[in-house]
């Protein structure tokens, strides 16, 4: 749960030895090389497009991840069997495009043949076959039928026959040497087309063998996919080198190389073996203040969830702190909060445990799985507490105990709103007093916090404390306006200037209030989310009630539709508005700076 402390180093060295050094260092895997001049990426972060394959990285990517959705892999190959990256590549490529061809001709053929299947096995007669006559083919509404027996009565000589019936609809064909009038039939004509039922269920069958022998082929060669793995590795693996050759620093005659960057000064201790080894000079010293040094974040697995998610959106300066534990822990409250139902948060905890061992398998979806886990958790939590089981609230029984915060109690849910939105900001300032380098600086947030503080008493206390809370504000507003600003004071000016940098700060006031007014959406979407489940239960109780027996199948249906309807909305809501209130509100009073990510200039491939 901290910011990794670094050390700045430069590595010199003979040029003669700076391919086998740079190899070294890579092998080592524990170190932020920069960029040289004229060098556009990270070389621990070597674009793909960079990377030596023999052909477009993207192509190769892409028959990864077609291998990858084949079910049930075959053994991999040994690594030093014979492997044709270019030939595997091609086959895949050439089965996907065949098969995502056959997979739309095949969604054709169920169409068309659902669509002629009511007008049965027949062929269309040849011009002649029939004399002059031909067929025409009607779908007429059963309500519109009389309109065809009264043909004659209207100057129609039109023989016709129903050649199929449902409750709805007749399948009619009518006999004539052309289309008929439109004014004479109720409908337009159906086309159906000049292949017959039969040709079309053998094209599909066709279809349907061909599918297989790729599924077949593809699943023959996902025995490579660890080859191509290895390959892209190995080419990652050249190109982040190449462009860390690219990042040294050379003298003028070329015989000394340098190579700079940051390492965590736990691992300096290798570091300076592999210099020793490689007969090159390392210096190493702290960071200096005005260098841009990486952040490397180091969190326990149960909070890496957390840590995901910040560097997600926003890696925090070196000279910051880690904010993962807050993000982990804020988020999946606020995402509780917004969900607002028991019932629907064991049901996605039923969707984690299928996915559990999946998520496992590499560190980055362990840490999630976990973050998702403590969401989910949480609203099983809050949903008891607020009373909501898929918008039924229990009236006896122990689960009637846990419901204690009624979401229709609009003031007391107003109040627990602002009351967490106010503690998350306090908590965000009273982290950045708390490493403020001296305490003049930390005066500031401690006086957002006595704002925040003195608001809250003045709202929800008794005239009593009013006192108390008008102090609370007052001592506030008077630390920002006197400590806003560090600056010496040297004369009658400067002490001007300094009330004047302390009267701006004081204008955050509004946007103090209005991110403390934002924390209401945790309120306001958790009753959207109760009250459109209740409204769904609601409906369905009623029409069960209004139409006995067939009835219970649409109450059901709509049952279904309409939770899963809610479930979504609740999962975007939770996922947006839990992460903007961290992102936004929480983040422009807790963190200062905006850093950049430790890369490690590391191996891809797994050497054996």
């Amino acid at each position: 749960m901290t910011i990794v402390r670094l050390h700045q180093f430069a590595l010199v060295g003979r040029d003669v030895d700076r391919t086998h050094t740079l190899a070294e260092l890579q092998r080592l895997g524990c170190t932020h090389v920069e960029p040289g001049a004229g060098t556009r990426a990270n070389p621990s972060d070597a674009p793909p497009r960079e990377l030596d394959l023999g052909r477009p990285p993207r192509e190769v990517l892409d028959a990864l991840k077609v291998l990858a959705r084949v079910d049930h892999p075959r053994r991999q190959a040994w690594a030093d069997e014979p492997f044709d990256l270019d030939a595997v590549v091609d086959r895949v490529g050439a089965l996907e495009s065949r098969r995502l061809h056959l997979e739309d001709r095949r969604d054709f053929l169920e169409d068309r043949i659902e669509d002629l299947r009511h007008w049965g096995d027949f062929r269309l007669p040849e011009p002649g076959e029939i004399g002059p006559y031909r067929l025409w083919f009607y779908r007429v509404p059963n309500a519109r039928m009389r309109e065809l027996d009264d043909l004659p009565e209207r100057g129609f000589d039109l023989p016709w026959q129903v050649v199929h019936r449902d409750a709805r609809t007749s399948w009619v064909v009518v006999v004539s040497p052309t289309q008929p009038p439109a004014n004479a039939m109720p409908v337009l004509r159906t086309r159906t087309g000049k292949v017959s039922l039969e040709q079309l269920r053998r094209e599909l069958e066709s279809v349907e063998q061909e599918l297989e022998e790729i599924a077949a082929n593809l699943h023959a060669l996902t025995r490579w996919k660890s080859a191509i793995v290895r390959n892209l590795a190995r080419a990652a693996d050249r190109a982040s080198l190449d462009a860390a050759h690219d990042a040294c620093a050379r003298d003028a005659d070329g015989a000394v190389f340098v190579v700079r960057g940051f390492v965590p000064s736990a691992e300096l201790p290798r570091l300076e073996s592999l210099a020793a080894k490689s007969g090159a000079a390392l210096v190493a010293a702290e960071p200096a203040p005005e260098s841009r040094t990486p952040t490397l974040l180091d969190n326990p697995r149960h909070f890496g969830g957390g840590e995901e998610l910040v560097q997600f959106y926003q890696t925090p300066g070196y000279r910051d702190w880690d904010p993962s534990p807050v993000v982990a822990f804020s988020f999946a409250t606020f995402f509780a909060m917004i969900l607002a139902d028991a019932g629907y948060a064991l049901l996605l905890g039923a969707g984690l445990l299928i996915g559990w061992r999946k998520l496992g398998r590499t560190e980055k979806g362990a840490r999630i799985r976990l973050l998702v886990g403590g969401m989910l958790a949480a609203g099983v939590v809050y949903g008891a507490i607020v009373g909501s089981w898929f918008g039924v609230t229990p009236q006896h029984g122990f689960l009637a105990k846990l419901h204690v915060l009624p979401l229709d109690d609009f003031d007391s849910m107003m109040r627990v709103s602002v009351l967490i939105g106010a503690a998350h900001l306090a908590l965000a300032n009273t982290i950045v007093a708390s490493r403020a380098r001296t305490r003049a600086r930390a005066v500031p947030p401690l006086g957002w916090v006595g704002v925040l503080a003195g608001g809250l008493v003045l709202w929800l206390a008794g005239p009593g404390q009013r006192p108390l809370g008008y102090g609370l504000v007052a001592l506030g507003l008077l630390g920002i306006l006197f400590f806003q600003s560090d600056r010496r004071i040297a004369g009658p000016l400067d002490v001007l200037k300094r009330l004047a940098a302390g009267a701006l700060g004081l204008t955050n006031i509004t946007r103090l209030f209005g991110d403390v007014l934002s924390y209401l959406r945790l309120f306001a979407l958790g009753l959207a989310s109760s009250s459109l489940a209740m409204t769904f239960n609601s409906l369905a109780s009623d029409i069960q009630d209004a139409m006995p027996g067939i009835g219970l199948l649409f109450a059901i249906v709509l049952l279904v539709i309409g939770h899963a309807i809610n479930l979504v909305l609740g999962l975007i809501g939770g996922l947006v508005h839990g992460l903007r209130l961290n992102f936004i509100e929480f983040y422009q009073w807790g963190l200062s700076e905006e850093g950049r990510p430790f890369r490690p200039f590391a191996k891809r491939e797994v050497e054996r």
